[in-house]
């Protein structure tokens, strides 16, 4: 029996297979990259394995080391969670070629369904239906535009390794074909060591449901229901649930039974995830996933089952037990994926430091997270910082668990995701259960991710940030320490402050006598408590209570429902350097991976100047608008830092 797991991963999902581990009293190992050092997983476990540096090559996907951290920790089995080695069949080989124990399914299994092309062929020998399809290897530009135009535009360029998004190109003309092919190579071949890509149909609205299958070496397969994940950026996830709210009895035991004979055809031990598009009354074979899925909290919310568990149980060569041969569904869970990124600019990763990270502890609220208050968001890894889950009895109620956890949490550092997951939670499509793969494409992102605060909201927290700021001034001065915050000799004189919030900037005039605070243009307020950390004051009989957390000049005021982030803005500004009109900054810290442009090149707007490569993602940097190239200093291969002027463009006069 396993004594002892190395995990062969990092945040969130090592610290959800430690808590697995701790429950059946096996030992844990943790491997960590330099920049992971201080963050939690590498604290958590009994033995932690430095794996020196920080790009991922040369650290979570190096075997090599991997294989020396098990050996000097004293592992005797390997886990890779999601990601990275998981569905590497190389690497499996070699943890079991070294005489430990692989938590997965067999290297056999995963290089054939690691191959999304090779899967595909074998699929249709289980009879299971597949989308058209052509493999791009060894194709020159004009097979390639052949073979595109017999599948018939819109196709769908896309890695056979790997998932996550990366590698694929939706593209509806000939006109971007070869380009999105190169872009497609490219990152595949960054995220998976692996450039094979392929042309797939693409369907313009299904929805994406996958099935969670589950093996033995004991010939036992099931299938432990569907999990809908329509809701999607970057063709990657960000919302999933179970079960689907359009997937009826007949429809599930169709895709039970069409999952259970993918994962027949290649005798799959383990856990696995057989994927669907799904439109009408049709679906189609995608992929399958041989590995834990990051969505996976929802089918355990529903079924009750440790996944984790059962992969332990199978690695240990025994039998499913009786609950995982007839699962059950009760109640509904929905899953939001929380990331350190800007919606309303293109997803684009942010990094920085989390200042604070706390969810309130909600019945039917779970949360796995890879971080903590004080961890830092590397430009080296996936931007994912959280998985929130919701669980009740209904859909509905799941869903409200869900939104409202998320609203009541402390997030202050770097922007995130968080209000573009709460305005979907809440959108009446979302309750209607209208959640195919274009949900996002439907509805306009900036009314979706703009911030949950209205402008009243961001009002009412400046005041509360104005009269913490006092607070604060007077806390730390001897003289003035223990008067009222806002209090003057003459009581009528108003107290000033202006901050700059998302929506408005709000400027806070204000005075204080004795326990009434007097807001320009309003009635009394009764000052029930004012610290530097929180304020609280009845105004016309409403209470108004918010915590206030400042960074620098940044205000974080969360109250109950509605979380505001402003900056204080100075009396007197620092004056702003003077820059070339044109000048195109560098969004985040990466690595310029091409340029396609020289100083004195004429250019159209839109048209793309150099490719920047950060956080496994690629990021093109556009001409703002007709002009000539007058600065373009870095080369393919360049590491740039956030900001740093990447070119400058100078209109052609018209």
């Amino acid at each position: 029996m396993i004594k002892r797991v190395l995990v062969a991963n990092r945040g969130e999902i090592a610290r959800r297979i430690f808590r697995t581990c701790w429950s059946l009293g096996i030992d844990t190992v943790a491997v960590y990259s330099d920049p992971d050092a201080r963050e939690p997983h590498a604290r958590e476990a009994e033995i932690s394995v430095r794996l020196p540096g920080a790009d991922v090559s040369s650290t979570y996907l190096n075997t090599d080391l991997i294989l020396e951290a098990a050996a000097t920790s004293g592992a005797d089995a390997v886990h890779p969670g999601y990601g990275f080695l998981a569905e590497n069949s190389e690497f499996a080989r070699a943890v079991l070629d070294a005489g430990l124990i692989w938590i997965g399914p067999a290297p056999g299994a995963i290089a054939t369904m690691g191959s999304k092309l090779a899967s595909k062929a074998l699929v249709r020998t289980a009879d299971v239906p597949t989308l058209p399809d052509a493999d791009l290897t060894g194709l020159t530009n004009e097979e390639v535009l052949t073979e595109a135009e017999d599948i018939g535009f819109p196709v769908l360029v896309k890695a056979s390794a790997g998932g996550g998004g990366k590698g694929m190109r939706v593209v509806d003309s000939a006109v971007d074909l070869i380009q999105a092919v190169a872009a497609a190579r490219r990152e595949s071949a960054n995220a998976f060591g692996d450039d094979t890509v392929f042309l797939e149909k693409y369907l313009d609205s299904p929805r994406h449901i996958e099935v969670q299958v589950f093996g033995d070496s004991h010939g036992n397969l099931v299938s432990m229901f569907e999990r809908e994940c329509s809701i999607q950026r970057r063709h990657q996830k960000i919302i999933e649930e179970c079960p689907s709210p359009v997937v009826d009895d007949a429809l599930r035991s169709q895709l039970g039974d069409a999952a259970v004979r993918v994962a027949r055809a290649v005798d799959y031990t383990g856990a696995g995830t057989v994927e669907f598009l799904v439109e009408g009354e049709h679906f189609y074979f995608l992929e399958m996933n041989t590995r834990l899925q990051v969505e996976h909290p929802v089918t355990e919310m529903v079924t009750g089952l440790d996944l984790v568990e059962l992969q332990i149980v199978v690695a240990n060569g025994l039998a499913l037990p009786a609950e995982a041969l007839r699962p059950t569904m009760s109640g509904h869970a929905i899953e939001a994926r929380l990331y350190a990124e800007d919606p309303a600019h293109g997803y684009l990763p942010v990094t920085g430091t989390m200042h604070r990270f706390e969810f309130p502890e909600v019945a039917g609220l779970r949360v796995d997270s890879g971080i903590e208050t004080g961890s830092a968001v590397s430009v080296n890894y996936d931007p994912m910082l959280a998985k929130a889950i919701g669980y009740a009895a209904s859909r509905a109620e799941a869903a409200s668990t869900l939104s409202g956890g998320l609203r009541g949490a402390r997030i202050h550092g770097t922007t995130t995701n968080r209000d573009l997951l709460v305005r979907i939670l809440e959108h009446p499509d979302f309750a209607a259960g209208e959640t195919d793969t274009r949900f996002l494409d439907r509805h306009d992102i900036t009314k979706l991710a703009r911030p949950l605060a209205e402008e009243v909201d961001e009002a009412f927290a400046a005041r509360a940030a104005a009269l913490a700021d006092q607070a604060a001034e007077r806390a730390v001065s001897p003289v003035l320490g223990s008067i009222p915050s806002g209090w003057r000799n003459v009581p009528r004189a108003p107290q000033n402050r202006v901050f700059a919030g998302a929506v408005s900037e709000h400027h806070v005039s204000y005075s204080i006598s004795r326990e009434d605070v007097v807001f320009e243009g309003e009635d009394h307020a009764h000052m029930i408590e004012c610290t530097p950390a929180r304020v609280v004051f009845d105004r016309c009989g409403t209470l108004h209570e918010f915590d206030i957390a400042r960074y620098g000049a940044v205000r974080h005021v969360d109250s109950p429902r509605i979380p505001v982030r402003l900056t204080a803005v100075p009396r007197f500004p620092e004056p702003v350097a003077d820059e070339a009109e044109g000048s195109l900054h560098s969004p985040m810290p990466g690595k310029i991976v091409r340029v396609d442009v020289i100083v004195g090149q004429k250019v159209a707007a839109g048209e793309v100047l150099m490719v920047l490569e950060a956080m496994k993602m690629e990021h093109t940097i556009t001409a703002p608008y007709a002009g000539v190239v007058a600065r373009a200093d870095f080369h393919a291969g360049d590491q740039v830092e956030a900001g740093a002027i990447l070119a400058v463009v100078e209109a052609v006069p018209s």
